[in-house]
């Protein structure tokens, strides 16, 4: 039996039914589109963003503890995702398109599963919102998506409002309560690796670096430099 949270209120389920009746308006193509975005599209968005943060952080001075914050991030929405299962079991809230005729329903099986909270919203302001405390341009864009797949949830009729408020709520709080935890532990764990051979991984080797020819070849230019008492190394790199 469900609990009384299945009896939403009215702006709750006003808002949406208004959302979801934008689908009943709209071309059957516009319909599919946003079905795969609200399923896939944003989360292929996001995993994007991951990567250019990964390259951009690997190339700051403080690489190791950017890195560190990058791996918050899966770790965080993994943990919100688990402390969502007992949540969901908890509240038992159906879908609404179950308790309320009306509905255009755009992605199928989700009859049997749990409404509250919503699973896509919770993963993806988790990721906006790690990702905010280490790249904050990066962030924001994630902010933007993640807002957009609450509206696709509810566009697509599986989600009530407070499903999608709820998870960035939980998302929310998981990042930010456990991320000092987290980063006492990842931090010196990304200084580690970087003196490993996965180095690259966590610092972007520089460009140009000397290898051993070419340091060769520069010390060889240093002491003819010396040697012919010609302007320091520094006025030449200039």
């Amino acid at each position: 039996m469900s609990t009384p949270l299945a009896d939403t209120t009215n702006p709750d389920l006003g808002l949406l039914y208004a959302v979801n009746g934008l689908a009943k308006r709209s071309p059957q193509w516009l319909d599919h589109l946003v079905s795969w975005i609200g399923e896939y599209g944003i989360l292929i968005g996001l995993a994007m963003l991951g990567l250019v943060a990964w390259l951009q952080a690997r190339r700051r001075p403080d690489a190791p503890v950017a890195i560190a914050g990058l791996l918050w991030v899966p770790l965080s929405v993994a943990i919100a995702e688990l402390a969502n299962l007992p949540i969901a079991a908890i509240v038992d809230r159906p879908r609404p398109f179950v308790d309320h005729g009306g509905l255009l329903v755009l992605v199928d099986g989700k009859a049997g599963t749990h409404s509250f909270v919503s699973d896509h919203s919770t993963m993806t302001m988790g990721v906006a919102v790690a990702l905010f405390l280490v790249n904050r341009r990066l962030g924001w864009i994630a902010g933007g998506l993640a807002l957009l797949q609450g509206f696709c949830r509810m566009f697509m009729g599986v989600h009530y409002p407070t499903d999608v408020i709820g998870g960035f709520a939980l998302a929310t709080a998981v990042v930010l309560l456990l991320a000092p935890i987290a980063m006492a532990v990842l931090v010196p764990f990304c200084h580690a690796l970087s003196r490993t051979a996965v180095a690259p991984l966590i610092r972007a080797p520089e460009r140009g670096g000397p290898g051993p020819a070419r340091g060769r070849r520069r010390g060889r230019e240093r002491g003819a430099v010396r040697a012919d008492e010609q302007p320091p190394e520094s006025d030449l790199a200039a």
